[in-house]
């Protein structure tokens, strides 16, 4: 069995009401794909930055597994059918 390592880069910039969430996967060093998720607080919310940064990485993450899919799904579709002999 071969074993790769794919390593996911989580990076998060906020301010007082948005936090922006970027997540980079890499393989052997080159990007492969990058998933962005976004958090906003309500002005009459308390601030918490942690709960903004949860949110800003769990859509971050979840735009990254979509792309990921997307990829495979292209690639599928581009191979499908019987190999060449």
């Amino acid at each position: 069995m071969k074993t790769k390592h794919w390593t996911v880069a989580v990076t998060i910039d906020e301010d007082d009401v948005r936090t922006e969430a970027r997540a980079v996967m890499t393989d052997a060093g080159a990007p492969m794909a990058t998933g962005r998720g976004v958090a906003r607080r309500n002005p009459a919310d308390r601030s918490v930055p942690d709960i903004g940064d949860e949110l800003a990485v769990s859509r971050a993450l979840e735009d990254l597994a979509q792309r990921l899919h997307d990829m495979a799904s292209h690639d599928f579709a581009y191979l499908a059918g019987p190999a060449a002999r």
